[in-house]
């Protein structure tokens, strides 16, 4: 006997009930059949986000490029180990907001401006508290793995990196935040899939703007060190005497309070993953041999990012809009094959197989970006161009393959992907976009390769 299903993230009450027949697959009563969506019309939608969204993490390269060579980056090193956790955070928070909003709005009709306007508040309100508390365990952690490399951490090192992260994360993520509801709910009105859009925007700006607010909070923070030092702790105190007041926000929204419990084991496990990516960043900077791999690490990493939290997107959407949760299809119900994620005729393998075809080009242009940024005057070498790609590709074909099955996965064990997927993707496409960049420039030392010519 047909059962009803409610989404746990967009209860019933407020957006409609779906109605669930016993094979598992799952039909939205109040909403309209989703428009086809042709190949031509997806390759345009990701291909324009992912440019705007690449020429974003290529200018966050360049910028960190520039800001290595502050006080604050050459004083307090463990910085750097902050560079990949904060930059994170866009993952944990916004591509999380990004992908749950660009859920909410292509499986449901919100029925009047107030329910529209409970999800939003009660999301960002949510965002801001993850954003807070994520800041400031970003900042221990850097200090702990600062500390175990070292042997030593001043205390005032501590209290810098507390407060240049907690500030960063919570002003980058209001900011942002506020972004991706205008980007998405826009995208929706002009007939353009969010899932295309918005997560490789979230991503691809997001670098920048978290880099830039890192970087610059740092650099002032560290001049207040020695005659204005307890400006740092108010800003802490100010920041943390808000907790409760998004807590209160955030309880409104029924989506939202259930995230506030159980939401916080992915977002800490991807901090703690890109942490390690940042500890790699770090020792990578430090050797006199790698000099220059600072600028492509923010590229490899966002792209990387962009394209995998796509396909999470998409699959998501596929499985709310066709499936309970729990609910998969036969042949996904089983261990996970990495083929499933190419081969097949429906969507979102042909998604994978254009997004993985991005790669070449689109690095290819953002790596001559960075070139003619610097002037024109050398272009990548043949070696550095061959083994950055190689790098890149097999990043990203390594995290659709990992998408594919934790998406499946997360939905049979009734998590919502939304939520849970993308945070770790990022994390892991930080992790090992760094390793194999490092890698690759390791091997161009070895073969006494200058990366230009």
């Amino acid at each position: 006997m047909p059962e009803l299903h409610s989404y746990f993230l967009l209860p019933n009450k407020l957006y409609g009930q779906v109605k669930t027949n016993i094979s598992g697959r799952t039909k939205d009563v109040d909403c309209s059949a989703a428009p086809a969506e042709s190949i031509c019309s997806m390759v345009l939608q990701i291909l324009g986000s992912f440019l705007l969204a690449g020429l974003g993490t290529v200018s966050a390269g360049m910028l960190l490029d520039v800001v290595q060579n502050w006080d604050v980056f050459l004083e307090i090193t463990e910085i750097f180990i902050l560079v990949p956790a904060v930059s994170g955070l866009k993952g944990n928070l916004e591509m999380t907001l990004a992908s749950r909003l660009s859920t909410a709005v292509n499986t449901v009709t919100i029925g009047s401006t107030r329910e529209k306007w409970m999800l939003i508040v009660g999301n960002l309100a949510l965002k801001q508290l993850q954003a807070t508390v994520m800041g400031l365990l970003a900042s221990l952690m850097a200090a702990l793995l600062g500390w175990m490399a070292e042997g030593k951490m001043p205390f005032n090192h501590i209290v810098l990196l507390c407060s240049t992260s907690v500030f960063t994360a919570f002003v980058a993520s209001l900011f942002q935040g506020i972004m991706m509801v205008a980007v998405i709910i826009g995208s929706k009105r002009i007939g353009i899939n969010p899932d295309n859009v918005a997560t490789p925007l979230a991503a691809g700006f997001g670098d920048l703007i978290t880099l830039a607010l890192l970087a610059c909070c740092g650099q002032w923070f560290y001049s207040l060190t020695e005659l204005y030092p307890y400006v740092l702790y108010l800003i802490d105190l100010l920041l943390l005497c808000l907790i409760p007041l998004w807590v209160a926000i955030a309880s409104q929204h029924p989506g939202s309070h259930i995230l506030l419990q159980t939401g916080w084991e992915p977002i800490i496990t991807a901090m703690i993953i890109s942490s390690i990516g940042g500890v790699i960043l770090d020792m990578s900077v430090s050797d006199p041999n790698m000099a220059g791999i600072i600028v492509y690490a923010p590229i490899i990493n966002g792209v990387g990012g962009n394209l995998v939290s796509i396909q999470s997107s998409r699959i998501s959407t596929h499985l709310h809009r066709n499936f309970s949760q729990g609910g998969v299809p036969e042949e996904r119900r089983s261990c996970c094959n990495p083929c499933y994620a190419f081969f097949g005729s429906g969507a979102n393998q042909r998604s994978a197989k254009i997004l993985l075809l991005l790669i070449i080009p689109g690095q290819l242009i953002f790596l001559n970006t960075i070139h003619l940024i610097k002037g024109g005057h050398t272009w990548p070498s043949p070696l550095l161009t061959v083994a950055f790609l190689s790098a890149s590709l097999i990043q990203v074909f390594s995290l659709l393959c990992i998408a594919d099955c934790m998406v499946h996965c997360l939905w049979r064990r009734h998590k919502d992907p939304d939520s849970y997927s993308i945070p770790y993707l990022t994390a892991l496409g930080d992790l090992l976009g760094t390793a194999l960049l490092s890698l690759a420039f390791l091997m161009l030392w070895c073969v006494g390769d200058s990366g230009s010519v």
